[in-house]
């Protein structure tokens, strides 16, 4: 029975069948035909018997061999290839169903090809997952195909392999070389000059126009007769923290991907630039409860514990607690702090119900409040106009629009300082706020 499910019958088989039995109807009129329509459907058994004589001839005539890194990247193209090798002495006609992922629903891309004997074949594709979790590729199947295209011989091949969907490391590694590769400064980082200096001294070098005259080295200018200064670097070891609002509001999706996933690939990417400047790397994550809080540290593996802690995250879809977060960070928090809290703030009311308690964070810590812009808001709000209903879309979706930059506003006025970005430029608007608050040294 086995066999007999794996057996396809083609079209060509069916329209030889057909063709000699309309030759036997045809009898009703000449003798002739029905000799010819019985010899027909004689040589398409016979023919269709070598056909299947020949199909299931070898045992595993064609392999399948997949092959992919296990730890796929959120949001970013994932290469996978697809080896096929013919182990007959005959060149296989063969059409290939790849199991692709249920989320893909890719259902019918299909691969015909002719495969020579003893020889691979590489086929290549790519996953865009926009979720994390662990996911299943489904079995594979093999429609082989005879000789003669009477018969195909379908081989399923069960090789359901899993794989897990990180936090994006494509993107943590591509900012990193833009961070320290000044080569690639042009691409979006800005170098920010550092006003003023710390107390942990660097070397003497040349006066630049634009140096502080507070940090001139007269004795070394009068050494060397031209002007040098004290150069100071960056202050290290201080705490930073991703604050990551994980409740109902963070579940807006843009590109098929939530603003919860866009702040979590951001998280892991400010994570690694944080831990190569030689801070110490914090994450906090809560919703109408505390999740999980990893303490602020630079000591080897912090990295790999922040992405395993990230991509284990899920939301609650409740209501965000934040007098739970400012205790939860009285509590964990003893030092004064570099905090970036990534939430989505969606009306004027909603953050000033929250303002108080990111005042009294402020006050002990350098917080930075993270938002997203809707792109779909600002693009109906900049569309052409042709029509009554396009004009009030047009004019509610600029006000929703302006909600958001009244938020910055009064954040500002508050002492608070915040990003409103777009989701796909968050990481680097995230990474340059850092830069920036690193070279003022208000920490």
């Amino acid at each position: 029975m086995k066999v007999l499910r794996s057996i396809h019958i083609t079209r060509f088989f069916f329209l030889i069948a057909a063709l000699g039995i309309a030759l036997i109807g045809l009898s009703f009129f000449t003798s002739l035909t029905e000799a010819i329509g019985i010899l027909v459907l004689l040589v398409l058994v016979f023919l269709f018997s070598l056909d299947l004589l020949i199909l299931f001839m070898s045992k595993k005539p064609v392999v399948l061999e997949r092959k992919y890194t296990h730890q796929f990247n959120l949001g970013d193209e994932n290469n996978v290839t697809l080896l096929a090798t013919n182990t007959s002495n005959l060149p296989i006609q063969v059409a290939i169903y790849e199991g692709f992922p249920i989320f893909m629903q890719r259902r019918k891309h299909v691969w015909n090809v002719l495969l020579p004997p003893q020889k691979p074949k590489t086929f290549e594709y790519s996953i865009t997952p926009t979720e994390r979790g662990v996911y299943m590729f489904t079995p594979q199947v093999i429609l082989m195909r005879s000789p003669l295209f009477l018969a195909q011989r379908r081989i399923i091949m069960n090789t359901e392999d899993d794989f897990h969907v990180y936090p994006s490391v494509l993107q943590m590694k591509r900012y990193e070389l833009k961070v320290f590769n000044p080569q690639t400064l042009s691409q979006g980082i800005k170098k920010v000059r550092r006003i003023g200096n710390t107390s942990e001294f660097e070397q003497i070098r040349n006066y630049i126009q634009g140096d502080d005259l507070r940090t001139m080295n007269w004795k070394a200018t009068s050494r060397r007769n031209e002007l040098m200064v004290n150069q100071y670097q960056e202050e290290r070891s201080q705490s930073i923290y991703c604050l990551l609002d994980k409740s109902r509001p963070m579940q807006l999706a843009f590109n098929n991907m939530t603003v919860m996933d866009y702040a979590i690939n951001s998280s892991l990417v400010l994570s690694n630039i944080i831990l190569r400047k030689g801070d110490r790397a914090g994450l906090i994550t809560f919703s109408n409860k505390i999740g999980s809080i990893m303490l602020a540290d630079r000591k080897q593996g912090q990295l790999r514990r922040i992405t395993e802690m990230l991509h284990n995250q899920q939301s609650l879809f409740k209501e965000a607690s934040y007098e739970l977060l400012y205790q939860s960070i009285r509590q964990h928090i003893k030092t004064r702090s570099l905090l970036f809290l990534f939430t989505n703030f969606e009306s004027e009311y909603a953050m000033r119900r929250e303002l108080p308690l990111l005042q009294k964070i402020n006050k002990k810590h350098v917080l930075v409040l993270i938002f997203f812009q809707n792109n779909e808001l600002i693009e109906i709000s900049h569309q052409q106009a042709h029509s009554h209903k396009d004009i009030i879309e047009s004019a509610v979706a600029e006000k929703l629009v302006n909600i958001k930059w009244n938020i910055v506003r009064e954040l500002k006025q508050n002492g608070i300082q915040s990003i409103l970005t777009k989701p796909e430029d968050l990481s680097l608007n995230t990474i340059n706020k850092y830069l920036e608050l690193k070279s003022k040294g208000v920490i």
